[in-house]
């Protein structure tokens, strides 16, 4: 059976399982695909964290007889892309080709996700590159802070891991726990591939059907993905260094994607933290001087996202920071939002996302991002009418019910982030 809904994407459900998703654009003499596999960090356990990082990275480094070089050649002598990457919530592989050499690229990402053979050699060396990125972000004071916040928040979830995983993980991860996870989660009924471009639905069809159709499931079902629950305790998280400014941070328990909570959460985030015109830049570093940098940051997750406030500001203003930072989240709860305030901030999101739908590898990237989250594609359409149908009654209570109690991370100075923890 085949789904069209208006701008035209079709959605195709193939004999092995697999999920096809096909916008034609013949605007431009280029194709975009993007495969999604439902095998992001959340799918690891707390010894292996790191593992989707590490796969994505050296997935592409060998298979079926072809060694990393040679999928280089492969890829850059017709000037196409070919990339892997993990998120929380799913793993990717991204190519992007004129429309000519389609055909040979998704050839080639079809050997790369059935028969990788992950060489050894590339294997240390993804980790050491790995272990770089973490001892990077162990030096940079928003990542300190998110670190610990995301930590306390989520306890024994997966989510309070980093996608990079730990130095002690990543160190231990082998050839074996690769093929493994491998095997267990790269499965067609466990993959959506989302193609956009100058190519008829029949033709894409033929396409992937040829190239992924032997790839059959094996008999044994998927595993259960069975997460802890999330426990609300919030908690003071200090973490004292040799910095020029603090890092004060708020972060609050919000909605899974899936919750009817989320768009207002979304629209609450936009209107808060989002640009040189949001509530946050305005009030605090426009008119009080206070913040370097100021923002609000609320993700699209599967399970429950952290709603976060946040703020980069000079040593001597660390309490006052915290101070301004907990007025603004405590106006959403007990002031509603004026229609003017209200509309910028829907007229901003939607702007923002009808910008974000302008390439192919975006229209790709995301319907095929919401078909792996379980949303399906009728989400484009419901997420600008569901926007649009959020009043200031209903955001003032979404902000009471998600925005009470905060956790709170701070990084800078002893000296000030404890005086700031006193007020």
């Amino acid at each position: 059976m085949t789904q069209i809904l208006n701008p035209p994407i079709h959605r195709t459900k193939l004999s092995n399982g697999i999920t096809l998703l096909v916008a034609e654009n013949p605007a431009a003499d280029i194709i975009a695909g993007r495969v999604f596999i439902r095998a992001g960090s959340c799918y690891e356990t707390w010894e292996d964290a790191g593992l989707a990082h590490l796969l994505s990275a050296v997935i592409t480094k060998g298979c079926d007889g072809l060694s990393s070089r040679e999928i280089a050649e492969k890829v850059e002598s017709v000037g196409a892309s070919l990339s892997a990457d993990a998120a929380t919530d799913y793993f990717l592989v991204s190519l992007k080709t004129v429309s000519a050499d389609f055909g040979e690229i998704l050839a080639l990402a079809g050997q790369i996700l059935q028969l990788p053979t992950f060489p050894l050699e590339q294997i240390e060396l993804e980790q050491k590159l790995a272990l770089q990125d973490i001892r990077s972000q162990k030096e940079q004071p928003f990542n300190i802070a998110y670190n610990q916040m995301r930590q306390a928040m989520y306890q024994k979830h997966p989510y309070a891991m980093s996608v990079l995983g730990s130095e002690t993980t990543i160190s231990h991860l082998t050839r074996a726990d690769l093929r493994k996870f491998h095997q267990t989660y790269f499965r067609p009924d466990n993959v959506v591939i989302s193609i956009a471009g100058r190519i008829k639905l029949p033709e894409a069809i033929a396409l992937v059907e040829k190239i992924f159709g032997g790839w059959q499931a094996p008999p044994q079902p998927l595993p259960i993905l069975n997460l802890p629950e999330i426990a609300i305790a919030p908690q003071h998280c200090l973490e004292p260094a040799h910095t020029q400014q603090s890092i004060v941070m708020l972060g609050y328990l919000g909605a899974s994607v899936s919750s009817p909570e989320y768009i207002t959460l979304k629209l609450l985030s936009t209107y808060l933290g989002n640009g040189l015109s949001s509530r946050l830049f305005v009030e605090l570093r426009e008119k009080r001087g206070l913040a370097y940098e100021v923002s609000a940051i609320y993700s699209t997750r599967l399970f429950p996202a952290a709603f976060v406030v946040y703020m980069g500001t000079a040593l001597k203003n660390t309490s006052i920071a915290l101070q301004e930072l907990r007025q603004e989240i405590q106006l959403l709860r007990t002031n509603e939002l004026s229609a003017e305030s209200l509309q910028a901030a829907k007229n901003k999101i939607l702007g923002q996302y009808a910008l974000g739908k302008q390439t192919n590898g975006q229209i790709a990237q995301l319907y095929g991002w919401y078909e792996i989250l379980g949303l399906g594609i009728e989400f484009d359409q419901q997420f600008s009418e569901q926007i649009a149908n959020v009043d200031a009654t209903v955001a003032m209570a979404v902000a009471c019910q998600y925005l009470q109690e905060p956790y709170l991370s701070l990084v800078g100075q002893e000296e000030a982030i404890n005086s700031a923890c006193l007020t």
